[in-house]
């Protein structure tokens, strides 16, 4: 493996950068596909988007699914790891509050839906 960029011209396996916007509670944000939501939301500014009990900000902590810190709402289906599911141009995610309600559309907040490149459409 080599730490040395790769031009795109010269990449054998075809990998190019293509944009995408997913739009956070009303905020459209731009990203590059083959992103996990939290990876476009940190890459926007926003290391926090949801509550916890405490009423601290949460986000990314472990980045691999195993807690539950980083849940958001996406397209409609509640409770998705933001670490986990790739964003899809023209996803809408809405952040959470630790009572399943959402944020206002000011604050951060991510909802992440079933990862559709999973076989049965289920949260990996």
């Amino acid at each position: 493996m080599t730490a040395r960029l790769i031009p795109a011209a010269c990449d054998a396996t075809g990998r190019r950068e293509q944009p995408l916007r997913i739009t956070v509670n009303g905020e459209p944000l731009d990203g590059i596909a083959g992103q996990s939501i939290a990876g476009v939301l940190l890459a926007a500014g926003r290391p926090s988007w949801r509550t916890g009990p405490s009423g601290a900000q949460r986000g990314l902590f472990c980045g691999i699914g195993a807690c539950f810190d980083c849940l958001v709402t996406i397209n409609g289906d509640r409770d998705v790891r933001a670490c986990l599911r790739r964003a899809h141009d023209g996803d809408t995610v809405h952040t959470q509050r630790r009572d399943g309600a959402h944020h206002s559309g000011d604050q951060d907040a991510s909802t992440v839906p079933r990862d559709s490149d999973s076989p049965d459409g289920s949260v990996l």
